[in-house]
């Protein structure tokens, strides 16, 4: 008997279009990890494996993969570098890079930006002290908006038909025993948060791990991204999370308002007021 490849028949393959399996191939490229093997790749998308080498035989034709060790393939150089273009022209990021670095150097956490894609938070800047552990928000790794710090601090920035749009056509998984994975508990996080001016995730992503985050904001008082702390439990105990918050909250508002923002008082938190509400 001819083992089955993946649990999707090619029937059901076809109800996608080229294009839209040609971008969950490069998706699943560029997850961290790689370089990623064709067979990992196609379990990852459930596409077959004739579909998904074919993908690739073509990204490589046009720089956007390059086979390595093994029969696997990693993203190319000209996928590298539309990013790296793409990144450097990016005005958040100029404007997130500075504060994410003064964040680390105050809290000893690393320190990271996220921005929004459907219902996930996908990491894309990062600024980590250094440590013999490191944390999970490598560039390019997704989390549910509802189970992590970032994500819960962008919902708490949308409407509310935005976040029933987010909350109601699924279900919501939990990553761990205490991520919130009921409406009602989210909703409970997001008016907290909301009071707030930040996000905290307790545990929510991973085990033993806590993190505070803060949306940011454009000009015209859209969701733009969020900036977040992340460490473990042990070094971001419950006072920590009160003095982080403000911090980070702070953070985000002065990237806010180099967008064009109209926000509260802003800049860098100092040790007077890390109690108070900036």
């Amino acid at each position: 008997m001819v083992k089955a490849v993946n649990t999707r028949s090619v029937d059901q393959e076809l109800v996608k279009g080229p294009v839209d399996k040609a971008m969950e191939v490069l998706d699943a490229l560029v997850q961290p990890g790689g370089p990623h093997r064709l067979g990992e790749i196609a379990r990852r998308t459930g596409l077959t494996k004739p579909t998904v080498h074919r993908h690739l035989r073509t990204m490589a034709e046009y720089g956007f993969a390059e086979p390595a060790e093994g029969g696997s393939y990693r993203p190319g150089p000209r996928l590298l570098g539309l990013a790296a273009a793409a990144l450097h022209d990016s005005r958040v990021l100029e404007l997130t890079r500075p504060v994410l670095a003064d964040l680390r150097r105050r809290t000893g956490h690393v320190a990271f930006y996220a921005v929004r894609h459907a219902a996930d938070a996908v990491y894309v800047e990062r600024s980590e002290p250094a440590r013999e552990y490191r944390m999970s928000t490598a560039p390019g790794q997704r989390s549910p908006l509802h189970a992590c710090g970032v994500g819960l601090a962008m919902l708490s920035a949308l409407t509310a038909q935005e976040v029933e749009a987010v909350l109601a056509p699924r279900g919501l998984e939990p990553r761990t025993p205490d991520t919130p994975a009921e409406p009602a508990a989210v909703r409970t996080v997001l008016a907290q948060a909301a009071l707030d001016g930040y996000a905290v995730d307790d545990e929510y992503e991973e085990p033993d791990v806590r993190s505070v985050a803060a949306p940011v904001l454009d000009a015209d008082g859209g969701v733009v991204g969020a900036i977040g702390v992340m460490g473990l439990t042990f070094t971001m105990d419950a006072e920590s999370v009160q003095v982080f918050g403000p911090m980070v909250r702070a953070a985000a508002r002065t990237v806010s308002a180099g967008l064009g923002a109209r926000t509260p008082a802003l800049g860098v938190v100092d040790g007077a007021s890390r109690g108070e509400r900036p």
